[in-house]
């Protein structure tokens, strides 16, 4: 079981003071996560996504983050393949020389955004985009072995260039895909790469999904291999609080998924902006969550569209992941029955304080992680 940490970059307030105090938190709280025995650290990747995603060049966050530590895996969860927001030549190039500066700590994940705000700001339609993420998908870790690439697609024409430099992982870093539907899980199994489950699924619904994984990727055929790795891996999102003052964590932590929820649905759906209400308690948030889930339901059921997990399960309240130490190792242990391998923790969201993340770093440190190690 591996523990990990993703970043957003989420902020109530949008100020450049607020942008830089975000940032610069986020570096210590890597820093100090690599200290008490995290894994990985993933970076998204979102443009124009004012308060829900401000990690808009997760390739120098990381970069930076990767010269500050020395064991603490680096990850792109993920790079979006739109070839005018990241040409193919350009990722493997910065893939390359990222692997080589961190001693080959690089995760690659692979994905291509999930709103028409940021394709279209890069001039896309994002309904269009499938064929565009596919071909780059199975041409870059191409780049990364041979000595010289030509490539006459659909969407990129290459011609015949030596890239450099090459990978220090051999054949090249560990591939992943961005996974929050069916479609996407099928994808990546049947593909031969990662799945990061980047949804706030409980462990029922995990165990779906991780099915769905393991049975397309023990199924797939050597043709549709994605680069020359195959990696079967999946990695469950896991949004957690965890203090020692159970309720204090359930509130911080439902306000934070709270903030994340409106947010999403605010650049993903059209709804309002989000709001942060400081004074209400933990039950307070958990209802607003499950009238915002209603919501959801009624007008997808309006729209004859089938509810299905990737559009509610931002308003599901994991009892367990906010609270104590001991009620995360309960979650978690759910969580690797239902078949995850990597537990991708999101302590920074919008309204969590930074001294309540780095004691659910300390705690999950000293307590969480050593339970599933020992």
């Amino acid at each position: 079981m591996k523990f990990s940490i993703i970043y957003e970059a989420q902020m109530v307030d949008t100020s450049p003071e607020s942008e830089q105090r975000c940032f610069l938190e986020c570096v210590e709280q890597a820093v100090y996560a690599e200290k008490m025995g995290f894994d990985t650290v993933w970076a998204v990747e979102h443009t124009a996504l004012t308060q829900y995603a401000h990690m808009s060049a997760p390739e120098t966050f990381l970069a930076y983050l990767a010269g500050r530590t020395t064991t603490l895996g680096i990850g792109h969860g993920v790079v979006c393949l739109p070839p005018a927001m990241n040409h193919p030549v350009k990722v493997a190039e910065r893939i390359a020389t990222l692997d080589i500066l961190s001693g080959g700590r690089v995760h690659f994940g692979m994905g291509k955004g999930g709103t028409q705000q940021e394709a279209g700001t890069f001039g896309y339609d994002l309904n269009e985009l499938q064929p565009m993420i596919d071909e780059s998908m199975y041409l870059i870790p191409k780049i990364f072995v041979n000595e010289e690439i030509e490539h006459d697609g659909t969407y990129v024409k290459i011609p015949r260039r030596p890239i450099h430099p090459k990978p220090k992982q051999t054949p090249h870093p560990p591939l992943y895909y961005a996974c929050t539907r069916e479609a996407t899980l099928q994808l990546a199994g049947s593909r031969g790469i990662g799945a990061l489950v980047l949804g706030f699924s409980g462990p029922d619904e995990i165990a779906r999904k991780n099915a769905i994984y393991r049975e397309h990727f023990r199924n797939r055929k050597p043709e549709d291999q994605v680069g020359y790795r195959p990696t079967e891996h999946l990695a469950a999102l896991c949004a957690a609080c965890v203090l020692e003052d159970r309720d204090e964590a359930r509130r911080i932590g439902l306000r934070g998924q709270r903030f994340f929820a409106e947010a999403i649905a605010h650049w993903y759906q059209g709804g309002p902006k989000p709001t942060v209400d400081e004074e209400l308690s933990a039950e307070e948030h958990a209802a607003v969550l499950a009238r915002g889930k209603e919501q959801v339901i009624t007008y997808l059921s309006e729209e004859k569209i089938t509810a299905g997990d990737e559009h509610t399960s931002n308003y599901t309240v994991a009892q367990d992941a906010y609270g104590t130490p001991e009620d995360c190792i309960r979650y978690v242990t759910r969580l690797q029955e239902a078949g995850a391998d990597e537990i991708l923790f999101m302590f920074q969201m919008g309204g969590i304080p930074h001294a309540a993340i780095m004691e659910t770093i300390r705690n999950i440190g000293e307590k969480v992680i050593p339970h599933f190690r020992g």
